[in-house]
Order: C-alpha cells, then structure tokens, then sequence
C-alpha cells in the first residue's frame, strides 16, 4: 500500500519560512518524479515545485528563488523548503508521486498539511 504522509504545516507571519515533510512508503521516491502542490481555500490545486526522477527541479513562477524542494532517497521523503511566505500562499500543501509530463494526473497523493501565513 502506498502512503504519503505530509507533515510541517502551521501558522507563521508573512515573510516567515517553514519546512514541510513528506515521508512515503509502498514506492520508492527515487524511481517517481514527485511533486508538491498547493489549494488555496475555494481554489483548485495547483502544483508548486517538482523534482524528476532525473532530478530535475521545476517551480512555479511565483515561487522561484524563495522555495526550494528537495529528495533524501535513503529516508524515502521529499521536502519543501518555504522562504518569504506571502498571506496568498495559505492553504493546504499536497505532496504527490506520479509523471510531472502528465500534471501528476493518476499519481500517488497524501492527505495534505495545512499552512497558515498571517499578516
């Protein structure tokens, strides 16, 4: 059974960080692309950064230079690295393994970690 279970959501102030987690098992990440996406409240998920199984990285505009995702194959988790957070950017974070050529459409997804930027 496959499992993605996303952690390091809360509340921080604009301009603050935070750290998501997401640990897997059933798959190993190494092998998929994986992918972070985020909903804002009322609007449809929208991904935020990949990384290829090639180790690619792709971010979407809004994000570049303040997120930056990453992969430790040995613990089978991928990660989101959260700088200059905008009140926009609160919503639910959903880590996901599957095609990023496929917009991760029939991919693998967790249930999602709230972040809340306050101003």
């Amino acid at each position: 059974q496959v499992q993605l279970v996303e952690s390091g959501g809360g509340s921080v102030q604009t301009g603050g960080s935070l750290r998501l987690s997401c640990v897997v098992s059933g798959i190993e990440v190494r092998l998929y692309d994986m992918g972070w996406f985020h909903q804002a409240p009322g609007k449809q998920r929208e991904m935020v950064a990949a990384i290829t199984s090639a180790n690619v990285t792709k971010y979407a505009e809004s994000v570049k230079g303040r997120f930056t995702m990453s992969r430790d194959n040995a613990k089978n988790s991928v990660y989101l690295q959260m700088n200059s957070l905008k009140p926009e950017e609160t919503g639910v974070y959903y880590c996901t393994a599957g095609l990023v050529q496929l917009g991760f459409r029939g991919a693998h997804w967790g249930q999602g970690t709230q972040v809340t930027v306050f101003e």
